[in-house]
């Protein structure tokens, strides 16, 4: 998001957290509420473009809000879609961008009171891992003709009982409604904002064998000084690393590992 949607976003943000802080307010019950507001708007092109409408006065478009989702949704999801559409937005499909993460960050938050969030976020990257390696699973998961209770019903299967709650509906809800992401795009979005909600750094670590208890702390304690920001480890292990790891922290590769350097040496010899 550029500009107008950025700050607005931002202001949302806040608005969620100021919600959720609240212990009368359900953050589970809001994200599913959230949910189906993106939905709706998602499908609803010119409602959608009528709420984002720079030449309407805020309040008029928070009134219209109102009246038309007020009697399908509790209070605390009217206060905050009213102060949406009452901001700027550059684009209108912003709005539902937006919808979409505050319902994903408000289903973290619920994690996070019951003290589950570090489950839910290293179960979102294992599961990651788990549909990288298996293409029939992405297929399955991905396929457009498969009805939305296939889907469901299939990740039930993988996931209840296996996993915490807050996991399999995040997950559920990005292979029911991917509204135009890849699966694997979208595990990477609900890794970053479960991440974020514990204001940390996630940094993808791959050893050639598990690491210790010591070199994760150590590994850990040189990254959050290197970054300036706690970061957490999801941790992989892949035999062709030889002698070494590569951690990876967003776009930046740090590669350390044995068989890169014999690369890099055969490249410079060979040049």
């Amino acid at each position: 998001m550029n500009g107008a949607s950025r700050e607005a976003l931002a202001a949302a943000r806040e608005r969620l957290d100021a919600l959720t802080d609240s212990t009368s307010v359900d953050a589970a019950k809001l994200a599913d509420e959230l949910a189906a507001v993106t939905a709706l708007l998602d499908r609803e092109v010119s409602l959608r473009r009528v709420l984002t409408d720079p030449a309407q006065a805020g309040e008029a478009k928070a009134d219209l809000a109102q009246r038309l989702l007020g009697a399908q949704v509790g209070g605390a999801t009217a206060d905050l879609l009213a102060g949406m559409v009452r901001s700027r937005w550059s684009q209108s499909r912003d709005l539902v961008d937006a919808l979409e993460e505050l319902a994903d960050t408000a289903d973290l938050t619920a994690a996070q009171k019951t003290g589950t969030l570090d489950d839910v976020e290293d179960e979102l990257f294992r599961f990651g891992r788990i549909v990288s390696s298996s293409t029939g699973l992405r297929a399955a998961l991905t396929d457009r003709a498969a009805t939305t209770s296939a889907k469901s019903e299939l990740l039930r299967s993988l996931l209840g009982g296996r996993a915490k709650v807050t996991t399999e509906r995040l997950v559920t809800r990005l292979v029911t409604a991917p509204r135009g992401r890849s699966l694997e795009s979208g595990l990477e979005s609900l890794s970053k904002l479960a991440a974020e909600r514990r204001e940390r750094m996630v940094a993808v670590v791959t050893s050639a064998v598990p690491l210790s208890d010591v070199q994760k702390r150590r590994l850990g304690g040189a990254l959050a000084k290197l970054y300036g920001r706690t970061m957490h480890l999801n941790l992989g292990v892949d035999p062709e690393v030889v002698g070494g790891i590569r951690v990876q922290v967003g776009d930046e590769v740090i590669n350390g590992s044995l068989a890169d350097r014999i690369e890099d040496a055969g490249r410079r010899l060979a040049s």
